[in-house]
């Protein structure tokens, strides 16, 4: 797997890759499960939605998504780690109608008006800013009018402000993209790329948000 982003972290192979749901289970002490469950849960998805995943990983939020569909629903995930994607088809291998597609969500995509909701999770403050406009673009033009795209990250937050017990893993885990995805206002940048009716959901002390965003125009 190339690194197009150096600097980034959410780009993740080897080793990393391989393990990364037992990694997040072990970095969270287990609450990683109950807290994408309820994200899941606030998304509100139907039966019939179609549903894309920007940077789908091991398919361990897809499978959940993939419960509160139906038979006429759909899943698309896209990932650029070749071990996330094997991943993927091992653990969404049930879903007939759950697929990943080895694809940079910082290009151009091919669906157009297509899905019901967009979904990135924990992906998008690793990429340089005009890459994330890329991304929200991508997003947009995917959706169909009144397709929602939801975003779990970093909430907005003064990182000179954040307790010291806080600020020192968070200045040693992540990467220098992440620093100036918390000072940038969401709402107001996804409403420049044509998205509104915006609806937040805050957790962990209001450090994350889930943000979602909807595409009114077509």
């Amino acid at each position: 797997m190339s690194n197009y982003y150096p600097e980034s972290k959410v780009e993740i192979s080897g080793i990393a890759a391989k393990y990364y749901d037992t990694l997040m289970n072990f970095i969270t002490l287990g609450r990683y499960s109950f807290f994408i469950q309820k994200i899941i849960l606030l998304m509100k998805i139907k039966p019939n939605h179609k549903i894309i995943d920007l940077g789908a990983g091991t398919g361990r939020n897809g499978c959940l998504m993939m419960k509160q569909l139906s038979t006429k629903g759909e899943l698309v995930g896209l990932d650029i780690s070749e071990e996330m994607i094997v991943q993927f088809n091992k653990n969404c291998g049930g879903f007939s109608n759950a697929k990943i597609i080895y694809k940079r969500i910082d290009q151009d995509l091919d669906y157009e008006m297509y899905f019901d909701k967009a979904f990135i999770s924990f992906v998008l403050h690793g990429f340089p800013q005009e890459a994330r406009k890329q991304i929200t673009r991508n997003a947009f033009k995917a959706l169909k009018k009144n397709g929602e795209f939801f975003i779990l990250d970093y909430n907005e937050f003064s990182l000179k402000e954040m307790p010291f017990y806080l600020k020192i893993p968070f200045k040693f885990a992540e990467c220098p993209y992440a620093f100036d995805f918390i000072e940038k206002d969401w709402k107001k940048i996804l409403a420049g790329e044509g998205f509104s009716y915006f609806e937040e959901n805050l957790f962990f002390k209001k450090y994350i948000r889930l943000l979602k965003a909807k595409k009114i125009s077509s």
